[in-house]
């Protein structure tokens, strides 16, 4: 796609959706979310796709929410019909990846922080490489992880998910597998090749086959999942309008610590 920042390739049934951003860690920009949501769409509906694979160039996965993006919201006169505006478009893209009628699967080189661990989890299958690491860094924004706590819960349980939720620390590849939140770590030289091998293991299944099966554990284990996005909408944009939020915005782009003030 010209002047865009998602690559699309689709090729022998597998659509390819490469976040192409790496000089800002393929950092999630209105724009990019917009052209992302687009393309998942059109790979759903296409009868000639079978797979789809959603990968990065560079060295980083996603670094999440563009926060120059984010910054420049925070400072127009009336932010919160953007912060809506923005946490939907995030809810429709993940949901959009959930339900897709095939498997889709999320191949991470390189760092996943926040919204980009949203992503990875929207996915079927995760592949990473064995140098990644996983971040859910919100509250150290004065923001919180709303729309991406309904698919942790879902695919780690409320009790892991409350530990990479609350601690702010970061973690491995092997933790990463070890919780559930990625199915197979690799060496990174290693990662092309077992991508290949896995969607030529799924090729061989029956694409009816494949989008029932799908249907079946949404309805048997994720069926609330598409409502409990919707509802966590309204939660992310009111908590990026805090002064919490400001502060920390803030405090990471001058690089500073964050002052929080105790509650009133």
């Amino acid at each position: 796609m010209a002047d865009s920042f998602l690559c699309v390739q689709t090729v022998s049934g597998v659509a390819r959706l490469t976040l192409n951003r790496p000089e800002k860690r393929n950092a999630l920009t209105r724009a990019l979310l917009t052209d992302l949501l687009v393309q998942v769409r059109k790979a759903a509906a296409d009868d000639a796709v079978r797979i789809v694979v959603l990968d990065s160039t560079g060295d980083v996965f996603c670094a999440g929410m563009d926060l120059a993006e984010m910054q420049e919201v925070a400072l127009s006169p009336e932010p919160e019909e953007f912060w809506r505006q923005d946490s939907q478009l995030f809810c429709d893209v993940l949901s959009a990846l959930f339900e897709a009628p095939k498997p889709v699967v999320c191949v991470a080189q390189g760092p996943v922080l926040a919204g980009g661990v949203g992503l990875m989890l929207a996915c079927d299958m995760v592949l990473a490489a064995e140098t990644a690491r996983f971040s859910l860094p919100e509250p150290r924004r004065g923001i919180t992880a709303s729309i991406v706590t309904p698919l942790l819960a879902y695919r780690v349980g409320a009790a892991r998910a409350s530990a990479l939720l609350l601690s702010g620390e970061s973690f491995s590849a092997a933790r990463a597998l070890d919780s559930g939140l990625c199915h197979d770590v690799v060496p990174a030289e290693k990662l092309h090749e077992r991508t290949e091998a896995l969607t030529a293991s799924i090729l061989t299944g029956s694409p009816m086959a494949l989008a029932e099966s799908k249907r079946q554990l949404i309805d048997s284990a994720g069926a609330e999942i598409t409502a409990q996005l919707q509802r966590a909408v309204e939660a992310s944009a009111v908590a990026r309008g805090t002064d919490d939020a400001r502060e920390g915005l803030a405090a990471f782009l001058e690089k500073r610590s964050p002052n929080w003030q105790p509650e009133a």
